[in-house]
């Protein structure tokens, strides 16, 4: 824990909300205590009874745009287990926004002004990269042609990730079964309308254009579930509620940011844990 840091953070709190706020976005709050996490393979809630901590508030705060909400967001404390080192921590603070009636194109206009005022810098220098493209120039090959889990994960990891630029990026177009909560591509279903933000090395956001078809969410999310079954992974029931509420969710476009990365990033961190305010 670092006092300054702490001072910091506070300004981008207040920052955050002033800048949605002035936008016509009403915050929200919904539940930390769920009782049916998206099924994502390596993403794991503790539970809560017979419940979980939440992951995310992503699926309640759908809910919320197909009740006819328009413009939400929502900062908040998230948990993932097994998550700890210098960018991770078992529970960290997450800002999510969605806009209905946009894409992910809208999202990433949110994103880089949103970074401009928080971070002091120019969102107009914000470059974009394809994950395919990334991948042939980094990896030797392409993800879209030929999907491989495990080699798309290691060389995320060992060779993407590492070759990516100091500057702000996004890194967009993520191959379709990368991307289990997002609308494909019109014109290439094999390719998702996904992007995650990087700054200065550190992924900092993940958006989509929302999946809003109930029928192909429940097939993806039954494949999740086959998914953690094989890797022995806790196997969480489907968000029936949710799944519904697709049908009256309007196209949409959302995203999660990591609010502890973003400190960081403001204050020079070089540890989550000096940004953080657990004592």
């Amino acid at each position: 824990m670092n006092l300054d840091c702490l001072s910091e953070r506070a300004r981008v709190l207040r920052e955050i909300r002033a800048f949605f706020d002035v936008r016509g976005f009403t915050e929200v709050e919904t539940p930390v205590r769920i009782p049916a996490p998206a099924p994502e393979p390596h993403i794991d809630c503790p539970p809560s009874d017979d419940w979980f901590l939440r992951a995310s508030p992503e699926l309640q705060m759908k809910k919320l745009l197909a009740a006819g909400m328009e413009r939400i967001y929502q900062i908040g404390p998230c948990f993932r287990a097994g998550e700890k080192g210098s960018r991770h921590s078992p529970e960290f603070t997450m800002l999510e926004w969605y806009r209905a009636n946009a894409d992910y194109s809208d999202i990433a206009r949110d994103a880089e002004e949103l970074l401009a005022e928080v971070l002091k810098r120019d969102h107009a220098d914000v470059q974009r990269l394809t994950v395919r493209e990334a991948y042939v120039r980094w990896a030797g090959w392409d993800p879209v042609e030929t999907w491989d889990q495990d080699r798309f994960d290691f060389d995320m990891a060992t060779k993407i990730e590492p070759n990516l630029p100091k500057e702000p990026l996004f890194l967009t177009d993520y191959p379709a079964p990368a991307a289990s909560l997002a609308r494909l591509k019109s014109d290439d279903p094999r390719v998702a309308e996904r992007w995650e933000l990087y700054v200065d090395g550190i992924e900092l956001a993940n958006a989509f254009t929302e999946l809003i078809d109930p029928v192909e969410q429940r097939r993806r999310f039954e494949l999740a579930r086959e998914e953690r079954r094989a890797l022995g992974e806790a196997d969480y029931p489907l968000d029936e509620e949710f799944l519904n509420a697709l049908v009256q969710m309007p196209p949409s476009g959302g995203v999660a940011l990591g609010v502890d990365r973003l400190v960081m990033l403001a204050c020079g961190a070089s540890s989550i844990a000096e940004v953080q305010c657990h004592c």
